[in-house]
């Protein structure tokens, strides 16, 4: 049974399922007026920001994946679902990149030939939440560009994602290539491709981790701080 947001005033601050079920339900039926006065009522609340990302987008899109794969909704309903969530991230963006930057940065990209971008971006908002400083590529990023951006801006780190399996190839090239140019560099992987295999072999490179979840990223951005 759907539930209605309207008539719940939004009390605390953290995001229970009630709430959780009014977003996906808005979410599922292309209304992004009512995905947008659940967030503006959460961030009124003083909800945490990352908790939004995590137990909102995240969740509610990893939902929605699975609810296409099974083929409950169609790709239109998917790719809506998209839309409006990379909507509500710009909502949310000011107060992602507000307060003090350290002095540690990241590139976040997609590699070449992949175009589902907002994982991708959510990544980039938690290193911007957490202080880091982010340079966000977006989708489909020629392996040149990339290496070009490295060897200019001497990141801390280094983000790449990953959602079509069928692009693991790509992607394995892209690690070969990159640790020629700059072997030392720790590199993150991140995406749904990696959750039908190749996780292996992607961490038999030196200083490669996979990221299974932004939680995942959160205790490996932190922990690199100590």
């Amino acid at each position: 049974m759907k539930t209605n947001l309207i008539e719940y005033e939004i009390m605390r601050e953290d995001i229970d399922e009630l709430i959780y079920q009014s977003y996906l339900d808005a979410l599922l039926a292309g209304d992004r007026t009512q995905c947008a006065s659940i967030v503006h009522k959460l961030m009124a609340a003083g909800a945490n920001l990352k908790d939004m990302y995590i137990q909102l987008f995240q969740r509610s899109l990893y939902q929605i994946g699975e609810m296409w794969e099974m083929r409950l909704i169609s790709v239109a309903v998917e790719h809506l679902a998209t839309a409006i969530t990379e909507r509500m991230l710009s909502l949310v963006q000011a107060q992602v990149f507000d307060g003090p930057l350290r002095s540690q940065s990241i590139i976040i990209a997609c590699i070449a030939g992949e175009h589902h971008q907002i994982g991708a971006r959510m990544a980039a908002d938690l290193c911007e939440l957490l202080g880091w400083r982010c340079y966000f590529l977006g989708a489909n990023t020629p392996l040149p560009d990339l290496l070009q951006l490295i060897e200019e801006r001497r990141p801390t780190m280094l983000g790449l994602s990953l959602c079509l399996g069928s692009r693991l190839p790509t992607l394995f090239k892209s690690l070969d290539t990159i640790r020629s140019a700059s072997p030392d560099l720790p590199i993150l992987l991140g995406g749904q491709a990696f959750r039908r295999g190749g996780m292996a072999a992607a961490q038999a490179y030196p200083n490669v981790s996979c990221l299974s979840s932004l939680d995942e990223l959160e205790q490996r951005i932190r922990s690199h701080e100590q």
